[in-house]
């Protein structure tokens, strides 16, 4: 008997080693680049420097894995009739795999699960599509993010003070003006960067956020609504702003009328105005992502699930908190200027 057990035990012995070595040692993963993939990307417009590094890491891995990379974008965040009809006409040409930031949550839900009826696979980049037939997620935790603009802006203000936020949505100011209860938002990403600023800032009772604007894809309009919240609010003493565009027009407003000694400002997104603000005190800081890292990875992974590889649900690609203390960090300088080799 008690051989049988010494045996038993040696042999679970050897099962659990098995079993840990085998997590530990998983074979590579081998793509084979012998035949041409031809992979569609749509993205929510085609302007921007953030979406440039979307594609110029795209592109990267397009060469990398035999790709033949389409990338189709709209004018405007606010044209979600254009993206689904983009990713429509990508299911017609049976591209084999699609690779999508959806400027609406639910608005893109369906002709994903169309495109999923036709066994073409759909990798969401950037921002989540509301339906369960996406292969995986590439991109940052937008409530994180959120809650990350939070803690700086608040920290800046001493833990007091009025706080204005702009945001961005799909919809047009005018349509904000005219329809303004039933207005979808839809961008998935927006809402969960404003969700988890508010809900750090809810720590704090002497911060009140006064007021959350939202801008579509226009700089212009991010102006206009920051010059309202101004003037709605003298007594305004912080803005966050949660995407490029925001960013822009909220920082051009404060820089013109000199108020960077009054109003602190946590931004989004690294583009070079947003860090000529950082430089000259208009903005105190800003988040960034990890744009070519979303796009390289996004296209990575359209090539691994075309292959019958499996991928991993979600791939968080991280994000930052740049100011003028660590802008110069070199493992910063590589997020905020990626190139190519």
């Amino acid at each position: 008997m008690k051989t049988k057990r010494l045996v038993l035990t040696l042999l679970m012995c050897a099962l659990v080693w098995l079993t840990v070595t085998s997590c530990f040692n998983r074979a590579p993963v081998y793509i084979t680049t012998n035949k041409t993939r031809n992979i569609h990307m749509i993205v929510k417009m085609n302007k921007g420097d953030y979406w440039n590094t979307v594609k110029l890491g795209a592109e990267a891995a397009a060469k990398e894995f035999n790709v033949k990379l389409t990338f189709k974008a709209p004018d405007s965040e606010s044209e979600i009739d254009e993206q689904i009809a983009m990713v429509e006409d990508s299911i017609n040409l049976r591209a084999d795999a699609i690779i999508l930031a959806a400027s609406s949550y639910m608005g893109l839900a369906q002709v994903v699960d169309q495109a999923a009826y036709y066994k073409i696979p759909v990798i969401s980049v950037d921002a989540e599509v509301g339906s369960a037939r996406v292969r995986t997620y590439v991109g940052s935790n937008s409530y994180e993010a959120g809650q990350k603009s939070a803690e700086r802006l608040i920290n800046l203000l001493n833990g007091s003070g009025e706080i204005g936020i702009l945001n961005f949505t799909s919809a047009s100011l005018q349509d904000q003006k005219s329809n303004s209860a039933s207005i979808d938002y839809g961008a998935r990403d927006a809402d969960e960067r404003e969700k988890g600023f508010l809900n750090y800032a809810a720590r704090y009772p002497n911060i009140h956020v006064v007021q959350i604007s939202y801008t579509s894809s226009s700089t212009a309009e991010a102006e206009e609504l920051t010059r309202q919240m101004l003037e709605n609010h003298p007594d305004l003493r912080g803005i966050a702003t949660l995407n490029e565009t925001a960013s822009q027009g909220a920082g051009k407003v404060i820089q013109s009328l000199g108020l960077n000694s009054l109003i602190k400002m946590v931004a989004f997104d690294s583009s070079p105005s947003m860090l000529e603000l950082l430089q000259d005190g208009t903005v105190q800081a800003t988040v960034i992502q990890n744009p070519f890292s979303n796009g390289y990875l996004a296209v990575k992974y359209a090539v691994e699930a075309l292959e019958g590889i499996e991928v991993p649900e979600r791939v968080d690609t991280g994000t930052k908190l740049i100011d003028l203390d660590n802008m110069l960090y070199p493992e910063n300088q590589k997020l905020l200027f990626p190139f190519v080799r």
